[in-house]
């Protein structure tokens, strides 16, 4: 599922104004709806937009227009009140809501397939269920589907006893179930991890295993692991690293080429500071290694990324964000520059921010395969502000080997203090460019719209700029329903509302 956003704002008045070949539709807001609502944007269908919003023990599905007028709030009477993880995977014209329950001691997963009205099409049918432990995490199912969306799977994972164990179920696009696995491996939490799960067109379970030598350690063995649709077993592919470190990997699936594109930087020495970027391409119909490739940044591209510092010190706080594969196999990758400090706490570090990407807890373990998540500002308990650094955008172009080829900074300064919504970026791909927008102004009322094409030509847009005062766009959260249409969450006198624009 992706992140649920805390929400404020429901009811849809539209505001519409035109600039620059831009159109942009406000909502309004009803004060009914707290400062703890939750929501996700489920998606565009027959020109309806389909938004879930979650109050407590409350569940329904606001439908709007496509000038986000309200047509119908539908309540889902039928969620139990201890329902959490609640998933969507969108088609054009239904959709199936996946979510999960607990009863006493027994969790349920529940699946069931609705329209674009909100109306049950069949009724909820349990997928599966699991006894837990008292006093252990009890959010351990995770949906995820294929970039097709032909493919769903729904995953558990339990950390237990030193034991990783791994269950799926995989399904059809009509929730047919087409194969069940498990995957039981040893397991040291404080050395071990597994992640990036995701899953191909073709069905392949894809994720990858890393070790570390030592508990405050980088990592430094590394292995690609897949499991076909119809085979029982899950094959771990080794990948040499050299004898060099890494601290993040980033899985992508290039189905078109039948990839599977890793990226990570990398060190010459534990706990040492980035040399360069890692990328290992494996080829499927092959199951060979088609590129492997360490990159190192020179002098010249640090001066151009740092913000401030020694220029060895000068990625040590980038972090991937994005692959972009192209037809021909090779890709864009995107990085950026993200620190924080404060907050009574010591200065930002990122291999704490980095060896707890998941939530854990004893006896549970929740992947969540999405980045970007709405944080309510609260200084409840804080001594002092926490500042939040979000600068520079690196974008490399990388061949379908693995080789750099050029290079670009989108250079920004942002900060804030406590709430970091309103940083960072949102890339949006039209076909032929990659619009990168982010907020250009400290009052979060301007967005810089930069193109680059696939050749590396970066173009400054006009600025996409509020004609409505108090209004404060967050960039990084936004959802892309159509080839030039945005969805981007923005505040209103502190409350959360939408706005539609279509470029």
């Amino acid at each position: 599922m992706r992140p649920i956003y805390h929400l404020l704002s429901i009811s849809f008045l539209f505001i519409s104004l035109v600039t620059k070949g831009q159109t942009i539709k406000y909502s309004d807001f009803d004060r009914e709806d707290s400062r703890d609502i939750n929501f996700e944007i489920i998606g565009k269908m027959n020109n309806k937009v389909l938004v879930y919003k979650n109050i407590r023990w409350k569940h329904k599905i606001d439908i709007y227009d496509n000038d986000m007028n309200t047509l119908e709030t539908v309540k889902l009477d039928f969620v139990p009140e201890k329902t959490f993880n609640i998933d969507f995977v969108a088609y054009p014209g239904y959709f199936f809501m996946i979510y999960q329950y607990q009863k006493g001691t027994i969790l349920h997963c529940m699946a069931v397939k609705m329209d674009d009205n909100a109306r049950q099409l069949l009724p909820p049918v349990e997928i599966d269920t699991t006894r837990i432990p008292i006093l252990t995490d009890n959010k351990i199912y995770t949906t995820i589907s294929s970039e097709d969306r032909q493919k769903i799977m729904i995953f558990k994972i339990q950390t237990r006893y030193q034991k990783f164990n791994l269950a799926t179920m995989l399904f059809d696009n009509q929730m047919q179930l087409i194969n069940r696995n498990r995957f039981l491996a040893e397991y040291n939490d404080r050395r071990e991890s597994y992640d990036n799960f995701q899953l191909a067109n073709d069905g392949n379970f894809i994720f990858t295993y890393s070790k570390q030598s030592g508990y405050r350690d980088n990592y430094n063995l590394l292995s690609l692991i897949t499991k076909a649709p119809q085979s029982d077993s899950f094959n771990a592919a080794p990948i040499e690293l050299e004898e060099k470190y890494w601290d993040e990997v980033k899985l992508k699936i290039d189905n078109r080429n039948n990839h599977y594109i890793l990226n990570s930087f990398y060190y010459k020495k534990n706990r040492g500071s980035i040399e360069g970027l890692f990328t290992y391409i494996y080829d499927k119909a092959t199951e060979q290694t088609l590129g492997s490739q360490f990159t190192i940044f020179y002098d010249s591209i640090r001066a151009e990324a740092k913000r401030t510092g020694m220029l060895r010190f000068a990625f040590d706080n980038f972090f991937i964000r994005q692959v972009i594969v192209k037809g021909d196999g090779s890709f864009i990758l995107t990085a950026e520059d993200y620190s924080n400090d404060g907050g009574g706490n010591s200065p930002f570090n990122r291999y704490d921010y980095l060896y707890n990407p998941y939530s854990y807890y004893p006896g549970g373990y929740y992947y969540n395969p999405y980045s970007g998540y709405y944080r309510p500002l609260s200084n409840y308990g804080r001594q002092s502000a926490t500042r939040y650094y979000s600068d520079n955008i690196l974008v490399l172009n990388i061949s379908k080997t693995g080789v750099p080829g050029w290079s670009k900074v989108i250079r920004k300064s942002q900060f804030d203090d406590d709430d970091e919504n309103f940083l960072s970026f949102f890339a949006m791909t039209n076909g032929n460019e990659i619009h990168f927008l982010f907020n250009d102004d400290k009052k979060n009322q301007i967005i810089s719209n930069q193109g680059l094409t696939p050749d590396g030509i970066l173009t400054r847009y006009p600025t996409l700029k509020s004609q409505q005062k108090g209004y404060e766009f967050m960039p990084a959260l936004s959802k892309q329903i159509g080839t030039r249409q945005l969805i981007i969450p923005c505040t209103y006198r502190n409350n959360i509302c939408f706005a539609k624009v279509d470029f």
